[in-house]
């Protein structure tokens, strides 16, 4: 699967920024069909990190969340102001 098919957009909510500042995870939206490793590519790929661990959810929505734990060496609040969110 194509990395910008895979992530569709970060979420951005109070306790996902909560996130970001405590468990240094990131948020996204994903595609339905992503399985976990092609969202750890994706996320490795488009946003030079390394991925620790992926936990996704199915929300009421019918949205994919992707809750993303990246390796200690790399900071997630350095990716949510690159991508403008924090």
């Amino acid at each position: 699967m194509d990395p910008y098919d895979v992530i569709l957009y970060p979420m951005m909510t109070e306790s996902a920024s909560l996130m970001v500042e405590k468990e240094n995870k990131l948020v996204f939206v994903v595609n339905l069909k992503a399985g976990k490793a092609d969202i750890k590519r994706a996320v490795e790929v488009l946003y030079e990190v390394r991925v620790k661990e992926i936990n996704t959810q199915i929300t009421p929505q019918g949205e994919k969340k992707a809750f993303i734990k990246l390796k200690p060496e790399y900071k997630a609040a350095d990716v949510a102001i690159k991508l403008g969110i924090l």
